[in-house]
Parts: structure tokens; C-alpha cells; sequence
């Protein structure tokens, strides 16, 4: 871009900003990794190249911070094994997160209780998929958890940026609520859709 930006000037256009775009993503498999240092060495690998352009440097961080600030909680309902794969079959699915099932992005997914029983138990191997019936509606294939029960919640997490957002009401599923969480607080932003909510426009 750097040179792109030089070209460009030297055929006499007048280049005063760079839009690097949405470069700073989540990083979904590092949960323990430093924000700041991940911020830090993205901002070098940008602004190092730029440097003495005297450019207005333009960028959308958004995902990268609000993507980790969202979870989505979901329920076990049933717990099935076929063929010696296990399956973990929750209440949410891929109309309330498609990312998985649209191009297997990877979300880590995790108990929302977490005690030294559940961390003494020895893990599996399961699908954690969805209750539509469509081969698309899964959250994680082969995922080594825990083992949980059925009505244990799960949450699986950095759906912030792209949960509600791309949600839908596929198979007339209504949507989830969304819940605002501070600290020890918690407040209702958004009801839960009921299936009348859905008609509700028709004539």
C-alpha cells in the first residue's frame, strides 16, 4: 500500500489518507493472549511502512474489541451417540450464530459453570450442533470439553460482533434475548422473540 501510495503520487494524484480497513481481527484460539500486545504489533506492522508518507491512517478496529465483549449462552438438551461419535445437541443454533456452519469459524466453547468437579472430569471428543435439522447447524466438530449433562449451559464465546448482527429467523425460530453484563449486573436489552412476533406483519 505503502508504494501503491508513492505511484500514485508520483503521477501526480494527491493521496492524503490510507484506509488499512478491518485488519484486527479476534484472535479465536489464544484466549489468554494480551489485547494490548496484540494491538501493539499490529500497530507497527501498519504504521512501520507509512512511516514518512505523512498519510491520515484510517482503520476499523470494532470486531477486535467487541467480538470477546459478546457471548452466546446456550443450553444442552440432548445428549446422543451414533456410531461412537458423541454429540452435544444445545438449543441454540445456526440462525442465532451462522459463522460455524457459513465457513467453519472456529468459536471457543466453554461451561458457563466452571468448578474443580467439572475440571476434574475426563474430557471428550463431541459435535456440539444445534436442534434444526440441516448438516450446517453445528458450533464445533470434534471439540475436546468436558463432559456435561444435559441442562448444563455452555457458553460459546466471541459472538459479539457477529451474533445478533447476522442472526436470523431461519426454520421460524424466533431470536434469542440479549442480556447487558457489568461487572456483578446484568440487564435485559433486547426480549426474546416470541413465534406471534414473527406473523405479527402479515395481513
Amino acid at each position: 500500500m505503502a508504494d501503491l501510495v508513492r505511484d500514485l503520487r508520483s503521477d501526480g494524484h494527491s493521496i492524503e489518507s490510507v484506509d488499512t480497513g478491518g485488519g484486527l481481527g479476534i484472535d479465536y484460539q489464544e484466549p489468554g493472549l494480551e489485547f494490548a500486545d496484540y494491538v501493539a504489533g499490529y500497530a507497527r506492522a501498519v504504521t512501520e511502512p507509512l512511516r514518512g508518507l505523512n498519510v491520515h491512517l484510517l482503520l476499523e478496529p470494532g470486531r477486535s474489541i467487541v467480538g470477546p465483549a459478546g457471548a452466546l449462552v446456550t443450553s444442552v438438551i440432548y445428549r446422543k451417540e451414533n456410531d461412537g461419535k458423541h454429540f452435544l445437541v444445545v438449543d441454540a443454533a445456526m440462525n442465532d450464530l451462522i459463522r460455524p456452519a457459513l465457513y467453519g469459524a472456529y468459536h471457543e466453547i466453554v461451561p458457563v459453570i466452571q468448578s474443580s468437579e467439572l475440571a476434574a472430569k475426563k474430557k471428550e471428543t463431541v459435535d456440539v450442533v444445534g436442534p434444526i435439522c440441516e448438516s450446517g447447524d453445528f458450533f464445533a466438530r470434534d471439540r475436546e470439553l468436558p463432559r456435561v449433562e444435559e441442562g448444563d449451559l455452555l457458553a460459546i464465546l466471541d459472538a459479539g460482533a457477529y451474533g445478533m448482527a447476522l442472526a436470523s429467523n431461519y426454520n421460524t425460530r424466533p431470536r434469542p434475548a440479549e442480556v447487558l453484563v457489568s461487572g456483578k449486573s446484568a440487564r435485559l436489552i433486547r426480549r426474546r422473540e416470541k413465534v406471534r412476533n414473527l406473523y405479527s406483519e402479515e395481513l
